[in-house]
Formats: structure tokens, sequence, C-alpha cells
């Protein structure tokens, strides 16, 4: 009998315990719970510039009077921009995105957001958001673009750009500025790079994978080194700018061609002289390699290597190499166009 009593006082205790040790901590919330909306079974979509891509989001059950709501949360200002509402019969479309988004609508449970020949802009984060008076629920989804991230300066030396200069240095270079996710991820992929640069929220980086004494010292480990946030207006830095894929081609004419002349060359064969940005993505999409250096639109002469060799600048990884900005009368490169599909 007391071995009895002794063992049901031991299953008590485990049992006491079992419950203290799994039970949610006081004060921490509840997991969200989806009553309408199902779970996406992956959270992100990637996909690559000029595609089209599709971001889930599928009722469980059709409640009354009931509206969708897609929204993308803006990185530089952390804003919601609202895409598109549909209340199932009817929708209406909203912002820069309205010509390119429709809902995909498979069946009368499916409120999937599709995205037609994606933006290098439409990368980020989404809502989708069932507003059903208090019962209001929604998914966040992430859609990625496939693409490279490069450093960019003008051809007056480092650190010139404010924020709103170097934004617009990418975009004239068929780019635009980073994200922190595509700056770690190039990191991470052997982007290692001295000089600090704006990135699309307004902060500043710069990747270090070989710690060495010009860049933070020897005994800082390697990173994502971070200035933080700057004053957009007076600070100035470099630009980390984030191209992808081309609708279109890059290729070289060889000659001994001043600026003038090369941009002409490109006009006869009805191209356009490439952008930096163009360059970058046909070196990371087609593996684009050459030892020719060639005249960009910039003014900046550079060429791409997948395969690095001896001849080839000596550098041991592949990359875009560059010759900087030399005077745009010299008669010594050919050139790099540009032309769209």
């Amino acid at each position: 009998m007391h071995r009895l009593l002794l063992l049901g006082s031991l299953w008590l205790l485990v049992a006491t315990l079992a419950s203290s040790i799994f039970q949610r901590p006081t004060g921490s919330p509840a997991p969200p719970h989806l009553q309408y909306l199902l779970e996406p079974l992956h959270t992100a979509v990637h996909t690559e510039r000029g595609a089209t891509a599709t971001l889930p989001c599928v009722l469980r059950a059709l409640p009354r009077n009931y509206r969708v709501k897609w929204s993308k949360v803006e990185p530089a200002n952390y804003r919601e921009s609202i895409i598109i509402i549909t209340n199932g019969l009817y929708h209406k479309n909203y912002g820069p995105l309205s010509p390119r988004v429709r809902l995909r609508h498979s069946h009368r449970y499916d409120a999937s957001l599709t995205i037609t020949d994606v933006a290098l802009e439409d990368e980020g984060h989404y809502r989708c958001q069932l507003v059903n008076g208090l019962e209001d629920e929604s998914v966040s989804l992430t859609l990625h673009l496939e693409g490279v991230v490069f450093p960019y300066q003008p051809s007056n030396g480092r650190y010139k750009f404010n924020y709103h200069e170097a934004k617009r240095a990418c975009e004239q270079q068929d780019s635009r500025l980073a994200t922190y996710q595509q700056l770690y991820k190039a990191w991470t992929e052997g982007l290692d790079w001295c000089n600090a640069g704006w990135i699309l929220d307004g902060t500043v980086h710069y990747p270090i994978i070989n710690s060495r004494e010009p860049c933070g010292g020897r005994l800082l480990l390697p990173g994502v080194r971070t200035y933080g946030a700057r004053d957009k207006q007076k600070d100035r830095f470099d630009a980390f700018c984030f191209t992808s894929a081309l609708q279109g081609q890059v290729y070289f004419i060889r000659g001994h061609l001043n600026f003038k002349e090369a941009r002409q060359a490109c006009r006869n064969h009805g191209a356009a002289i490439a952008k930096v940005g163009q360059l970058y993505s046909a070196w990371k999409f087609s593996q684009l390699d050459r030892c020719d250096g060639g005249w960009l639109a910039d003014g900046s002469v550079r060429y791409p290597i997948t395969t690095p060799r001896e001849h080839c600048g000596g550098l041991p990884d592949p990359g875009v190499r560059s010759f900087g900005f030399p005077s745009k009368e010299l008669r010594t490169y050919g050139t790099y166009c540009f032309v769209g599909k």
C-alpha cells in the first residue's frame, strides 16, 4: 500500500514538473491562430527580373462580407502600400504595381497575387490580409530576386554620394540600391569591399571577408560592418547596387575606340552602350567572360571574368574587373553593347 502511494506521488511530481517545463511563459504571446487563411507551405518565393511570380494566399473558408487586401512593406520608409483589394467578386488595383498584378483566382478560395514582368523594385515583404471585422488575420510572404550586388562609385572618386545621389546612380546603371539581405547574401558568396556604401534603408555598411589594417584592422572578425543610419542629405559614401537577370544581351565590339566612338559603334549595331549593372548581370547570369577592357555608359572601362587566369588580371576569383575612369579621349579599348529583347 505504501509503495502504491509512493509511486502515485512520484507520478504526480513528474506530471507537475512536465507541466511547468512545457507551459508557455507568463506574458508571452500565443502563436497566431489562422481561422480562415491557410498557412503557406513556403513564405519565400524566388524569382528573377522579367519573370512571372505568384505569392500564395488561400482561404480555408469564405466568411460573410469579407475582403482580402494585399500590401507591400516599403523598406525605405517601412510603410505599407496597398496593391489590390478584393471581396471575391470584384477587385481594385492600387499604386505603381497596378498594371502588372492580378489575382490568380484558380478557384473560389484562391486569393494568391500574381506579379508579371517582375522588376527590381518588386523584391520585398508582402502581406495578404483577410479583413473580416474583429477577426482580421494575415500571412506574410517575401519575394526574393536572384541577382548580384556590386559596389559603385562615381568618376570623381570615393565617398561622393549622399543617399539620394546613390539611389539615383544605381538606377542609372540598370540596378537599384541593395537591401541589407542582398548585401549580406553577397558577403556570404565572397563580396569583400573596404569602402562603405549606402543601401536601400538608408544605412551604411561594408562587407569584409579578409580582415586587414585599412578595413577596420586585422583583429575584427569577417562580416558586414555597419555605420548604422546616416544623414541622407549630408553624409557621403559609395553605393551598393543590386541587379538581376537581363531582358537582352551584352556583347563586346573589339577596337581602339574613344568613348564617343564606342557609343557610336553600339548604335551602328542597333544597340546601346552597356550600363554597369547590365555587364554585371551578363557576367552573373550568362557567364560572360572576356579579357578585353571595354567602355561602359558611365565612362568607366571594365571586363567580366568567370574563369580567372594569369593574363586576365591575375586575381584568383571571378568578378568584373575595372580600369576605373580613363580619359574619354583615350583610344585603347573596345566597347560593351546591350541589345534588348
